[in-house]
């Protein structure tokens, strides 16, 4: 079974087989799908699904804190099931191509309180970008 099915049992969310073959599609690590390639592998495994169905389950799944959205500038949004623990991530603004990055320290630390504004700050969502090596052949990675 799927982390995210494990974790959407234990939390008492209904597992319907729309539900089950979404979290299966979404299971997996650096997984960051669009919601049109999860509804296409989806339909691979549940012919039936629809396209509306597969968009309900993923807002239900971002409200509940089990699936994050990610932005990759200008490209249709992304899904990552791996929303626990909380992650920073990495975007290549060639591709698009998205990774999970667990950088040390913390990040709330950078934002002084006179920056703050006043805010009960409850979360920090931070991207890199950059190019990634096939995007970038020949640059130094390091």
């Amino acid at each position: 079974m799927s982390d995210l099915l494990e974790r959407l049992r234990a939390r008492g969310w209904r597992i319907t087989p729309q539900r089950r073959v979404v979290a299966e599609v979404l299971d997996g690590d650096h997984v960051h799908l669009t919601a049109d390639e999860v509804q296409a592998r989806a339909a691979q495994r549940l012919p039936e699904i629809s396209r509306a169905a597969v968009y309900t389950i993923l807002s239900g799944l971002v409200l509940l804190g089990e699936v994050a959205e990610v932005s990759a500038l200008g490209r249709a949004k992304r899904y990552d099931p791996n929303a626990h623990p909380p992650h920073d991530h990495l975007v290549c603004s060639g591709c698009g191509t998205i990774r999970d990055v667990h950088p040390t320290g913390d990040p709330l630390a950078a934002l002084p309180e006179g920056e703050r504004f006043g805010f009960t700050v409850s979360g920090v969502e931070i991207t890199y970008r950059g190019l990634c090596p096939q995007c970038a052949p020949g640059l130094s990675h390091g």
